[in-house]
């Protein structure tokens, strides 16, 4: 069954949020979808004529987004943004299959546990009704990052929400709180925020965490030297330069509890960059007593590091589980009653799924594919929303490009993205009613103006169900568009005088698999080969990051509720351009 009015639902409450979720009530703007959307019906057109060659000009499109960070009429922001993804559009290189929502198993006798729109989920005010204090969870297999600063994956952002704490965070219904902060006030420009922390904070060993502990980390974070895949973030602070190693932003703690700091342009979403992990603060000496400059988050690779959250990594078998315990002294311990966390680490659903059947964990997040028909009627089984685009990417400078011209390469990514039947992949792979996608920029993200930037499935960018509606006269263009590339075509089939053969790289699932081998039987219909190929999911990362692919399995949960976070990943220097526009 599809899950279409959660979603709209959902919709009313994002309008208004701008991102800074609570600032606005979200009550009071249920009917503002109709008032206040942008038209972006003919975004199939303006990709068209949007089009940069992705190597050569794509330093146009890193201006653009600099200009974006920089304008102060937010409905000309707004239209900026709209002007951006009919870029990246225009490339093909992503290719949007469906919208995101998120299911998860959690026992009857656990309550508590909160997740956001950006898939972050919240255990510290867990609680068990089955006598025990341990919580026993699967979220991912072993993680790839631990230091906040580095870490780019969902499953990383949950460990440290649980184990560090920012300036703010998001409470059970969705909107920013003040975590270590106590208040702020923002200078009338809305250029310089002055931040007052509680008093009293401290570090898991017991020592006093000050503002010159967040001075140190915004820092750190926004180095070059560091080299965070997120360091970006920080690239509307005023000091801010990613070419050069000696650059500072501008933050300074002017006392224990004040920190100060200054941007070039006011922020629509201030709260949630300050309760967002790359701003959390990690203690220096810490950081630097066994640093290797090759390897910035080794500090905490091992169990024992020195946190701030409501809980501390206790234990760490490497790649079979890890433990976290109780933090006395987080701001919020005396509302933590579960004392201990135990994580299963596995990417193996069919084994985790058998876990949580025999009892051995409590929590799983994520189900085999082959499992959610037969739990939609278990109260046990959850889906919630999220904001969010499952995708696929190319790498734009994959030998399969090589000798086709800019245009030639944007026409065979192309045809790859029409020849994607999303609708069997939703109805029959996903099954928990997911929106086949049109658009990178997923349906009810708030536009940063008081309104939506895209509210009905209809404004993307092509139609995604053409394969089904009319099968024969998109495989007809599919085969034109490969044809104008320089393919050859024999009854219907790649000739094999131009033959394509790409590699397929997924991390380890089975929903992944799954779409892969749909992917593999559509692209196979005109004769297309297309081979899978599984890793294990931190060298899958490294890969993808790297370059290392021609064609790969993307997903991006939004970080925070405005189109600049799925828009400014993709500048040339961002760790998390895939991609690699611009490289």
């Amino acid at each position: 069954m599809k899950r279409i009015l959660p979603i709209l639902l959902v919709l009313a409450l994002l309008i208004g949020m701008c991102a800074c979720a609570g600032k606005t009530d979200g009550d009071k703007t249920t009917d503002a979808p109709d008032a206040n959307v942008t038209d972006v019906a003919d975004n199939g057109d303006n990709a068209e004529s949007a089009f940069l060659d992705p190597l050569t000009q794509w330093g146009e499109y890193d201006n653009l987004i600099a200009e974006i960070k920089a304008e102060t009429d937010f409905a000309k922001r707004v239209e900026l943004m709209h002007k951006a993804e009919d870029i990246l559009m225009a490339t093909n290189c992503v290719i949007p299959l469906y919208y995101y929502n998120d299911i998860y198993l959690q026992k009857d006798y656990v309550d508590g546990i909160y997740s956001n729109l950006y898939a972050t989920k919240f255990f510290m005010y867990a609680t068990m009704s089955n006598d025990s204090d341990t919580l026993r969870l699967n979220l991912a297999s072993e993680p790839d990052y631990l230091d906040p600063a580095l870490n780019s994956s969902v499953d990383g952002a949950c460990l440290a929400a649980n184990s560090f704490s920012g300036l703010y965070t998001y409470n059970a219904e969705g909107k920013c709180v003040p975590a270590c902060a106590e208040s702020y006030t923002v200078s009338e420009d809305g250029l310089k925020y002055t931040v007052t922390l509680k008093s009293g904070l401290k570090w898991s060993d017991g020592s006093d965490l000050t503002a010159a502990d967040f001075e140190y980390s915004w820092k750190r974070a926004a180095s070059p030297v560091t080299a965070a895949d997120y360091g970006y973030m920080f690239s509307g602070f005023a000091g801010y330069d990613d070419s050069d190693e000696s650059s500072e932003i501008a933050v300074t703690a002017t006392d224990d509890t004040t920190l100060e700091f200054e941007l070039t342009a006011p922020c629509a979403y201030m709260e949630d960059l300050m309760a967002f992990p790359t701003f959390f603060p990690v203690k220096q000496s810490e950081v630097e007593k066994d640093a290797d400059p090759a390897d910035p988050g080794k500090w905490c690779k091992e169990a024992g590091f020195v946190s701030n959250g409501a809980y501390v990594c206790t234990g760490w078998n490497h790649d079979t589980s890890m433990t976290y315990e109780k933090n006395p002294y987080w701001y919020d311990a005396d509302k933590v009653t579960v004392e201990k966390l135990e994580f299963m680490l596995s990417a193996d659903d069919t084994a985790i799924f058998s876990a949580y059947n025999a009892g051995d964990i409590d929590f799983a997040d994520g189900v085999p594919t082959d499992e959610v028909a037969n739990l939609k009627d278990n109260p046990e089984f959850h889906i919630v929303d999220e904001l969010g685009t499952y995708y696929v990417a190319f790498n734009c400078k994959s030998d399969i490009f090589e000798g086709k011209t800019p245009e030639q390469a944007a026409a065979m990514r192309e045809a790859f993205s029409i020849l994607i039947d999303r609708d069997y992949i939703c109805e029959n792979i996903g099954q928990t009613g997911q929106i086949a996608a049109n658009s990178f920029i997923p349906l009810g993200m708030a536009d940063g103006n008081g309104g939506v930037f895209k509210a009905k499935a209809e404004d993307g960018y092509f139609d995604a169900f053409a394969i089904n509606n009319d099968a024969e006269g998109t495989t007809a263009k599919a085969i034109e568009l490969l044809e104008s590339a320089g393919f050859k075509f024999e009854d219907g089939k790649l000739s094999a005088e131009t033959p394509i053969q790409v590699e397929y790289l997924i991390n380890e699932n089975s929903g992944h698999k799954a779409v892969a081998e749909s992917i593999q039987q559509d692209l196979g219909a005109i004769g297309i080969e297309l081979s899978i190929t599984t890793q294990d999911w931190n060298v899958f990362l490294e890969e993808r990051k790297a370059g290392n692919f021609d064609f790969a399995r993307e997903g991006w949960i939004a970080d925070f509720n405005d189109p600049i976070n799925m828009l400014e990943m993709w500048i040339t220097n961002s760790g998390n351009n895939d991609c690699q526009f611009g490289r």
